[in-house]
């Protein structure tokens, strides 16, 4: 394996003279970093732009694994991934349909690529306000309606864990020959086990990104984009890949790839069978909760929320809307108190991402915490829960058009009815609540006024938020 051949040529004393620059020097520089594998494209290690050695074959384990016609190591996070398959899949100046809860880094493709957008919205979640799966009758209806689209674009799962039916999306787009595209960041996870149903390739996508480092045991940024079906040129991903992937691929990334890679090859099953138990201890211990609740675990369930297709039950989101909690006091009280970091805090609740990574004992550490907490914590009225997803706003132009334009900056409350030169977004989870090109209503800035009286942290392209918007400042946008 890759880590091991590194390891094997790190113990030779052999010459550093080739990148980089640390020269392989523990000595000097200490061993706490990955210094003595960290090499470039020296001979015997491949090229991962032309692999045919070491790194061919991790990718075919790749493909072995998910299924896919081919499959390809990324080393910049899923973003590099989807920069090039969007690019890889559609002409420039295409249009495309895409979920309107998409990631921004789809969003900045469909800039690049001078791409029209039409959006697919999902269903919201009335108990919680998360967005909830695409529902495949406004894909059909969205075809219909835009019969010149030439990609189809989603997030499944999302950050939050809610999975779309991409089986019955992927059939009715591929009767017009539409291919399909998933942002499967998180759930790189999913299809080792029957407790993590929902992967995009096996049910029949045909452009699809994971994010290893997200929920798998890999370091951050190491990712797959896999191929499926007949709709995409495999030569063609490579060739973009080239274009927004680094041609000095990190060794490091790549072996850690490697070693994820084939750790499920050898040990999936046990390693799921594992943290499937770890959950289903963790959902009866959580059923003594009687104010906080966990969605889709302990005492709920995917039943109870008719706008979920699925959901991924490694997400552990955490509901205050019961207490006087807020999701940032939660979160603030798990990490202060009991020493947990959850990986985001909204208005009304908590994500906390788990794995097969995780032990028992961390498991039952969350428990006893939220337990703990719930005991003590006051209950409230049920409060309205602020809406996680996008207040639907008329488009006027595409968004690569309206970054060209010329705008003036306006106090929030003047800009409804101004079209929006800047994205908005919330990160965690990266989801513009605005985008250029769109016409600002009365419903964002609502939206946005509350997110910040919540506590949530809103970012706008030029950074004025949240005093003042960057806007075409005589009226609406124009084609």
């Amino acid at each position: 394996m890759l880590y091991d051949q590194l390891e094997e040529y790190a113990s030779k004393d052999i010459c550093p003279m080739h990148m980089p620059g640390h020269k392989r020097n523990t000595r000097m520089l200490g061993g706490v970093l990955p210094y003595r594998i960290d090499i470039t494209e020296i001979d015997g290690f491949d090229n991962l732009h032309d692999a045919r050695g070491v790194l061919k074959e991790t990718a075919g384990i790749a493909s072995e694994l998910y299924g896919s016609k081919k499959s390809f190591l990324l080393v910049n996070g899923s973003t590099g991934g989807i920069l090039a398959a969007v690019r890889a899949a559609v002409k420039r100046g295409s249009k495309i349909l895409m979920a309107r809860n998409c990631h921004q880094s789809i969003y900045h493709a469909a800039e690049l690529n001078c791409l029209k957008t039409a959006y697919l919205y999902p269903q919201t979640d009335p108990w919680t306000g998360i967005p909830g799966s695409i529902p495949s009758k406004e894909v059909e209806g969205a075809i219909k309606a835009n019969p010149d689209a030439k990609l189809i674009v989603l997030s499944s799962p999302t950050y939050e864990g809610v999975i779309s039916d991409i089986r019955s999306i992927s059939d009715i787009a591929h009767k017009t020959g539409i291919p399909v595209l998933v942002d499967e960041a998180h759930g790189a996870h999913l299809g080792f086990s029957e407790a993590f149903p929902g992967e995009a390739l096996k049910s029949g996508a045909d452009l699809v990104i994971t994010g290893l480092h997200k929920t798998l045991p890999a370091l951050t940024q190491c990712a797959l984009m896999h191929v499926g079906g007949n709709l995409i040129d495999e030569e063609r991903v490579a060739r973009e890949l080239a274009v927004f992937e680094t041609s000095s691929p990190s060794y490091v990334l790549m072996a850690s790839i490697d070693r994820c890679l084939r750790l499920l090859l050898q040990r999936k099953t046990l390693l799921f069978e594992r943290y499937e138990h770890n959950l289903r201890r963790f959902d009866a211990r959580i059923k003594g909760l009687q104010k906080l609740g966990v969605l889709c675990h302990g005492r709920d369930s995917l039943s109870n929320h008719a706008g979920f297709y699925g959901f991924d039950p490694g997400k552990i989101v955490i509901g205050t809307r019961n207490t006087a909690l807020t999701g940032q006091a939660l979160a603030g009280s798990l990490r202060t108190e009991y020493r947990i970091e959850t990986e985001m805090a909204c208005a009304d609740y908590v994500v906390a991402m788990t794995s097969v990574c995780n032990t028992a004992g961390q498991f039952d550490r969350l428990a006893d915490a939220l337990l703990e907490i719930d005991r003590a914590v006051e209950q409230t009225d049920i409060r309205q829960p602020l809406e996680c997803g996008n207040v639907r706003l008329y488009q006027s132009c595409p968004i690569f058009e309206a970054l060209d334009m010329d705008g003036q900056f306006l106090p929030v409350e003047e800009a409804v009815g101004k079209g929006s030169l800047e994205y908005i977004w919330a990160y965690p989870p990266g989801i513009p609540l605005a985008v250029p090109g769109e016409i600002v209503s009365l419903g964002l800035i609502r939206q946005i006024k509350r997110c910040f009286s919540a506590q949530i942290a809103l970012h706008s392209t030029r950074n004025q938020l949240p005093r003042l918007l960057y806007v075409k400042g005589d009226a609406a946008l124009s084609r």
